[in-house]
């Protein structure tokens, strides 16, 4: 299996998604953590499984998208970089995808 790296926004991207999923049903919530750990690790099998997205930003190039089993309204975004596979973001499909990783300035993070 590849490794599989999480950027540490993802981590509070999952905090933040699991307390507003737990505020209707905190069983919910906890299969929505273990979900997305699950697609993590199909990832790291299979970097290629996710969809290539199609941002209009150059740096955002080779970035790549994957729903979460289960949650589909919830995406991953990650990259393929020297076989380990770095998850960027977990958020919500409804929001403006492309400008969440612009506020991040995540151009200048993904190519240096």
């Amino acid at each position: 299996m590849g490794e599989v790296r999480k950027r540490p926004q993802v981590i509070r991207d999952l905090i933040e998604l699991a307390t507003y999923i737990g505020e209707d049903n905190l069983e919910v919530s906890d299969e929505f953590l273990r979900s997305a750990e699950e697609t993590f690790k199909q990832l790291g099998k299979m970097p290629g499984m996710g969809k290539l997205c199609q941002f209009s930003h150059p740096s955002l190039s080779g970035v790549r998208q994957q729903a979460i089993k289960g949650f589909r309204k919830y995406i991953i975004f990650y990259q393929e970089i020297d076989s380990v596979v770095e998850i960027l973001r977990v958020i919500h499909g409804a929001r403006d995808i492309e400008e969440v990783f612009l506020e991040d300035n995540f151009g200048d993070e993904i190519y240096p």
